[in-house]
């Protein structure tokens, strides 16, 4: 489910982001990585809306550089539907 727009998709249409045990956030491309994790749907509008609305931060409890540079990455892997 998309931590932003709350529909349910399959797994290959969503982005994860995870926070490890030693607080490392990080996109986990291939859906592998141990830790906390968060899902956000590929869609440019979710992604928008994911900053607009602070989802990471919310989800998490973060702030700072770590969290603009999740959401540059985001940017560059969202795409246009």
């Amino acid at each position: 489910m998309c931590a932003v727009c709350r529909q349910k998709r399959i797994k290959d249409e969503l982005l994860r982001i995870t926070k490890s045990a030693d607080g490392k956030m990080s996109l986990d491309k291939d859906n592998r990585l141990s830790g906390r994790g968060m899902y956000i749907c590929r869609t440019g509008d979710c992604i928008k809306n994911a900053e607009k609305r602070r989802a990471v931060e919310r989800s998490f409890k973060a702030s700072g550089d770590e969290v603009k540079k999740i959401y540059s990455e985001l940017s560059e892997y969202g795409r246009n539907d």
